[in-house]
């Protein structure tokens, strides 16, 4: 096995978990959650990202990974007052069982696969540049932290591009500490005493305004931000999306682990580039290994989260922020010349692109539907002056 599959693995995880375990324990917290159901939430949701990148990987030899839904998270920590624990897991199974209901119409999956590839490359441009910028705002903030590990990145990737995101995880952390940046308290020890982690059964209830202002927005913003943008991703990279199966695969499982926090587990659309791309293997036919390592990096998370939530939580905004942005510059230049390829469908993209760059939010459904929608619609109308 090449050591890029291992390295781009790790590397999304390293992203999708350490750069968004925050927002998660937030959600829990607001909704009322104790410190051990919290520990719960973060569990399941591990549990389910590794039971489904390992079975759709390995069934459809694809690099098909999952994630948890970071805009159903930010969506769960700013649900009104009046909505609990026992209210929103009612609400998380309600999302579950439209999600399954929606994979289970096949209609609906024909179309999505109809999306021309223009427009999901700039679609997922759109997700990707708000990382790069983050970077560079970083690299503003923080210059004597970001500018080095930017200048490290561009040095190692002219020997190794695939470990280039390893070798500034490597030189971060120190460099962290050296600056005198707030590390994780004792996170050595922690670390060497790793405890099992423990899923807690939440209560559960159901109310129509939970159902109606939490479950239903729910599955719109999972749909509209991670099931078609990561569907998104594998078509980019030259693969057919199985669609059908990721989303009665991914809404079993959440329904399964709905009870024990587990809100949403959906296909991958940010960190996912890392394992489509040719900087995980040059071959696409062996790019699905990348599906079982990063779902087996998961599975450690589940059974050791509860002592790595206080050490991940706790690294320096500004590290984590250098390592997504350098880690997805790469997935960037690799869509935005996708989304470009095509002379007649550019002004589309372009369209799609700065829609979902922008951030629009309507509806409480997110910029990658909206932009979708503006550049399917933009497509529509130059087809039809051109007919």
């Amino acid at each position: 096995m090449r050591f890029s599959v291992v390295a781009s693995a790790l590397v999304a995880v390293v992203v999708g978990f350490g750069g968004t375990l925050a927002v998660i324990v937030q959600a829990a917290r607001h909704l009322g959650a104790s410190p051990d159901q919290a520990s719960s939430w973060v569990a399941a949701l591990c549990l389910g990202i590794a039971v489904t990148s390992i079975g759709l990987s390995l069934y459809y030899r694809m690099p098909i990974v999952t994630s948890w839904s970071l805009a159903g998270a930010v969506l769960i920590g700013s649900a009104p007052a009046g909505i609990g624990l026992a209210e929103g897991t009612g609400a998380f199974l309600f999302a579950a069982v439209l999600m399954l209901m929606t994979g289970a119409v096949p209609w609906v999956q024909q179309e999505i696969a109809r999306l021309p590839a223009s427009i999901a490359g700039a679609m997922l441009a759109g997700l990707l540049l708000r990382y790069m910028l983050a970077l560079f705002q970083a690299a503003q903030t923080s210059p004597s932290l970001v500018l080095p590990l930017l200048a490290i990145f561009l040095a190692w990737r002219l020997m190794h591009p695939s470990s280039a995101p390893l070798a500034v995880i490597a030189a971060g952390v120190p460099l962290a500490g050296w600056l005198g940046l707030p590390m994780p308290e004792a996170a050595g020890v922690a670390l060497s005493s790793l405890a099992l982690s423990s899923l807690a059964l939440m209560p559960v209830a159901w109310s129509v305004p939970a159902l109606l202002g939490l479950g239903l927005p729910l599955f719109l913003v999972t749909i509209a931000t991670q099931q078609i943008s990561g569907a998104a991703v594998l078509r980019v990279s030259g693969y057919v999306p199985p669609l059908r199966g990721a989303l009665l695969t991914t809404g079993l499982v959440s329904f399964g682990l709905a009870p024990f926090g587990g809100y949403s587990v959906n296909l991958s659309s940010i960190t996912a580039a890392l394992c489509t791309g040719p900087d995980a293997h040059p071959d696409p036919a062996k790019r699905w290994l990348t599906g079982p390592i990063y779902g087996l990096l998961y599975l450690l998370l589940a059974l050791f989260g509860a002592s790595l939530v206080s050490v991940v939580g706790g690294l320096p905004p500004a590290l984590v922020t250098a390592v997504a942005g350098t880690a997805l510059l790469g997935p960037l230049t690799g869509s935005l010349a996708t989304a470009m390829a095509r002379d007649t469908e550019r002004f589309a993209a372009l369209m799609a692109f700065g829609v979902t760059a922008s951030g629009l939010t309507l509806l409480g459904v997110g910029a990658a539907f909206w932009g979708l929608v503006a550049g399917l619609l933009a497509l529509g109308l130059e087809r039809l002056r051109r007919a």
